[in-house]
């Protein structure tokens, strides 16, 4: 019977590396279990978890050309629950909040914008508040013209 990606077979762990453990699979074939694919939880050293000699069960994942078969131990188990998350701010994870004070619930209705009121103009003309807007355009466009001109790389006039 020829291994075929997805079958689920017992195999005996003949080697262990940091990085993964070897498994003699049948008819005399060999695989890999990478770390990531030994348990659903974190492996810090595989020697915690697995020794030489033990029979496991894997299932097949890929089997390349050149004969190198990957392997899951991890994939014949079913997946653990997994649990309710802290709420947000409650624990980080690092011994502590990283807040002081839980933040404010957001209002439901949706924010619209809406434009500044108008500030009094008091009893200007009509000719007077054209001049006050114009005098106040013509100093932001001399005041961005001034910092284009200093910054380096950006546009410059010619000199001379």
């Amino acid at each position: 019977m020829a291994l075929q990606v997805g079958d689920i077979v017992e195999g005996k762990v003949t080697g262990i590396k940091p990085f993964g453990a070897f498994v003699a699979l049948p008819e005399g074939k060999n695989g890999l279990v990478h770390i990531s694919e030994v348990s659903y939880e974190f492996v810090q050293d595989l020697s915690t978890v697995l020794s030489e000699g033990q029979t496991v069960s894997v299932k097949v994942l890929t089997i390349a050309p050149d004969g190198k078969i990957a392997l899951s131990i991890k994939r014949t188990q079913p997946a653990p629950e997994r649990g309710q998350r802290p709420p947000r701010g409650e624990h980080n994870g690092n011994g502590g909040d990283r807040r002081s004070a839980p933040r404010p619930k957001r209002e439901e209705k949706p924010r619209v914008w809406q434009p500044k009121p108008a500030a009094p103009q008091g009893d200007l003309s009509f000719e007077d508040m054209m001049a006050r807007y114009k005098s106040r355009s013509e100093e932001k466009i001399a005041d961005l013209k001034r910092v284009t001109e200093n910054h380096r790389g950006g546009y410059s006039r010619r000199r001379g």
